[in-house]
């Protein structure tokens, strides 16, 4: 009678801490781009807390807004400041990692609706352990954000 018990016990505790860890990712203060006139692409920015005991990765990105969402950072190669596509975005256990111009972001490419500034953009937001997280981006204007980010452009 005693091993059963214990087994469940242990199970209990196993799946309560994956739910605590589950419910310990947040978005603080996401926003995305407002695209110059013409433009089919955009980036959202946000920072990403886990306050769990176990790293996470953003693995995935979905908009109804865009026809296609990547993950995506900028990278040095030669003196030349590039955009590239990645995997996924680490999340450190304990930490956040943040998105910003420059770094880490969400591109949304193929916008289906010219967005004005003021606008709510919904995004899902997938990471590994199957977490979903649904987000409302507001757009603002680049000059709004440059004084968030100490002038950074993206």
């Amino acid at each position: 009678m005693r091993k059963p018990l214990i087994g469940a016990l242990l199970a209990l505790a196993t799946t309560y801490s994956l739910a605590a860890d589950t419910a310990a990712l947040r978005v603080d203060a996401p926003y995305l781009r407002l695209p110059p006139p013409g433009a089919a692409a955009t980036g959202a920015f946000m920072r990403i807390d886990n306050g769990g005991s176990s790293p996470r990765q953003l693995v995935r990105a979905d908009s109804p807004a865009a026809e296609t969402v990547e993950l995506h950072t900028h990278l040095n190669e030669n003196g030349m400041m590039k955009m590239r596509a990645v995997p996924a975005i680490p999340i450190p256990a304990g930490g956040s990692t943040e998105l910003k111009p420059g770094s880490y972001h969400v591109m949304l490419i193929g916008m289906k609706q010219a967005l004005k500034a003021g606008d709510s953009v919904p995004i899902t937001l997938r990471f590994d352990d199957g977490t979903q997280l649904r987000i409302d981006a507001p757009v603002r204007p680049i000059h709004a954000e440059g004084m968030m980010h100490g002038g950074m452009k993206h």
